[in-house]
């Protein structure tokens, strides 16, 4: 199904980038591998099946300005562009009350202006063929808020307006969307989460090292972009609240309380 399909990822240098790479390079499919650290993109081709059909882009989510040239490049270099992941992202670690305005904006260029501007930058091509396929990472924190998440939370949530809306629109031109909630993932994401100061938080929160691993984690998006499916929830028992909070509210609001907040 993915064999020399053009498959754009961004946050390919790690966690469920690099996973998505490695299984849909088995599968066959032509990659842009994209992040800021240039040095790990190219060993991460060096390590992919077919490494001569990859390319790597460095590009950075803060700085969208050049990106419809890079969209232009990629079209380019590879002649299409079949599916765009929009994977890349920072977390946070620390309460509303201590964050300063500079984090949220931060956060939310990375997470959310950057991701919506690489998507408008590929569109264009994908309405001129008709047909492609936009695999956007959000969170389990997109559908519901928790503790230290307030900037987090805020910027997944409106990833899924944003592409809900693009979904019912896009439709017509054959292009498909698919939002992926993961919950608790074993990724460097905690690791690389901003604090209060907007430095790294530095630490391996237990619910990421206790998580699914990106490659479970990978394989089951994957699967849900060859369904077309529009939501995916992905994890263990932590994605069960979504469904706790929309049957039964009251006793989700008292089991959330009392859930770890790393």
């Amino acid at each position: 199904m993915y064999q020399d399909k053009v498959i754009w990822i961004t946050g390919a240098s790690s966690g469920i980038g690099k996973a998505l790479a490695h299984q849909w390079a088995e599968a066959g499919a032509r990659l842009v591998l994209s992040a800021r650290n240039t040095e790990a993109l190219e060993l991460l081709r060096s390590e992919l099946s077919n490494a001569d059909q990859h390319i790597v882009l460095a590009l950075d989510l803060a700085k969208s300005d050049n990106f419809q040239e890079l969209a232009k490049h990629v079209q380019q270099e590879m002649k299409r562009i079949d599916i765009l992941v929009n994977n890349g992202g920072m977390s946070q670690r620390s309460e509303a009350h201590e964050t300063p305005m500079e984090v949220d904006r931060r956060i939310m260029e990375v997470n959310y202006f950057g991701n919506i501007a690489l998507t408008k930058a590929v569109l264009p091509y994908f309405q001129e063929q008709q047909s492609g396929h936009f695999l956007v990472i959000s969170s389990i924190a997109g559908k519901f808020g928790f503790f230290l998440r307030s900037a987090y939370s805020a910027s997944k949530h409106a990833l899924h307006g944003f592409y809900e809306s693009l979904m019912l629109e896009e439709e017509k031109n054959g292009i498909c969307v698919t939002i992926a909630c993961p919950g608790k993932i074993n990724t460097n994401i905690s690791v690389n989460a901003l604090n209060k100061s907007g430095e790294k938080h530095g630490e391996m929160d237990h619910n990421q090292a206790t998580g699914m691993s990106a490659e479970e984690c990978a394989r089951q998006l994957i699967q849900a972009v060859s369904k077309e499916k529009k939501e995916v929830l992905i994890g263990n028992k932590e994605i069960k609240a979504v469904t706790l909070k929309r049957l039964f509210p009251s006793i989700f609001w008292k089991v959330i309380r009392k859930q770890s907040a790393t």
